[in-house]
């Protein structure tokens, strides 16, 4: 069925649910091999639960991480801004995703043919 469907699932919620929600479906995806690739993107609220290292996100997230082939990102921007930087990357550097400037790279990501999704 997903055999060349690429998908760029960005969580920016601040519903808990939502975020869950996306992660689940995006674990399943590559679980289940629903499609080719998948690129998962944390954007604005949905990184204060990192940050504040929810329980739910962070085992739903080590979840997503024993299936995907790839870092997750988070948007270093979006977190100087709202003062999380620091407590961001430290979690990051635990979990393995990767912060930076977010923005080009969803760019670059829709122009490559992935289809957002966004929880």
């Amino acid at each position: 069925m997903g055999s060349q469907l690429k998908v760029l699932v960005i969580l920016s919620s601040s519903d808990i649910d939502k975020i869950l929600t996306g992660l689940l479906w995006s674990t399943n995806a590559f679980k289940y091999k629903w499609v080719s690739d998948l690129k998962l993107v944390f954007f604005g609220p949905s990184e204060k639960f990192l940050s504040l290292k929810d329980k739910r996100v962070l085992d739903a997230l080590k979840q997503f991480l024993s299936y995907a082939n790839q870092k997750p990102l988070a948007c270093k921007f979006l977190a100087e801004q709202d003062g999380t930087l620091n407590e961001l990357q430290t979690v990051s550097s635990e979990l393995g995703i990767d912060v930076v400037y977010v923005g080009s790279k969803i760019s670059s990501y829709l122009s490559e043919g992935y289809v957002p999704l966004v929880f």
